[in-house]
């Protein structure tokens, strides 16, 4: 019994398991990934850049296999039950991404993780226009419609064409490359807390520029004015080109 335990595979599969469940319970602030198709890839391939922790959910062997080959954290099973998302870590996660194909499971595994954290940032594709006020009474923060966004780009190419291509050279894709960064007030010196923009000198000191603040309530203010306090709970948003992004980065 034992030899033919040994020669199916299951004994390497049973420490592969154990191996993995062990680095996922020493992950805290991860993201999951709940279905490793073209969003989900686009998805990994974003987080890489920015060298974050992630843990990918998929029912699919062959992608299972790919990804056991590539080193990548994963859990083989279904994102819509409690006990796949507890087993991927959603406790003790920071976000969750759900790009599976249906609306309908996108919208359990919502359900699943708001009832098992409460903390966690819950993003969710979307297909159908319907789906997107379900998916946020469900307790989705952000739901992205892929379709839709494609479209109004193509659109928004025709009347405002040099305003997009400016846009889309405003890069985000990793550590050296950054245009856009965010930065929590809660993760600067306590000694700029309850100061102003303008205490920050962030100009003089890096060349940033912040053309965006979000307050405690997560309303957001384009081009705040100098005098814009920064209270706990609060975010800016910074441009530059990446050398002073990455400037910001080392001072800040």
């Amino acid at each position: 019994s034992f030899s033919e335990y040994l020669v199916s595979g299951k004994l390497f599969d049973h420490f592969k398991h154990k191996s993995v469940e062990k680095k996922i319970n020493n992950l805290k602030g991860h993201t999951i990934i709940c279905g490793f198709g073209r969003n989900g890839k686009q998805a990994v391939s974003k987080l890489k850049n920015y060298q974050k922790d992630y843990v990918i959910i998929e029912q699919d062997k062959e992608i299972i296999e790919r990804l056991d080959l590539e080193g990548v954290l994963n859990v083989e099973g279904d994102s819509t039950t409690d006990d796949v998302l507890l087993r991927a870590g959603i406790k003790k996660a920071a976000n969750l991404i759900t790009a599976l194909p249906s609306d309908a499971d996108n919208l359990f595994v919502v359900l699943s993780a708001r009832q098992l954290n409460k903390d966690c940032k819950i993003i969710s594709r979307a297909s159908k226009e319907s789906s997107y006020s379900k998916l946020k009474i469900a307790g989705a923060d952000n739901v992205i419609m892929p379709d839709k966004l494609g479209g109004e780009h193509m659109a928004s190419l025709v009347v405002t064409p040099d305003v997009i291509e400016f846009v889309d050279r405003l890069t985000i894709e990793g550590e050296t490359t950054a245009n856009l960064e965010e930065i929590a007030v809660d993760d600067l010196p306590k000694k700029y807390l309850n100061k102003t923009i303008l205490d920050l000198d962030l100009r003089r000191k890096t060349g940033c520029t912040v053309i965006g603040y979000k307050n405690p309530n997560k309303d957001y203010l384009i081009n705040p004015e100098a005098d814009s306090v920064l209270l706990e709970g609060t975010h800016l948003i910074v441009l530059g080109r990446p050398e002073q992004i990455k400037k910001l980065r080392d001072l800040f």
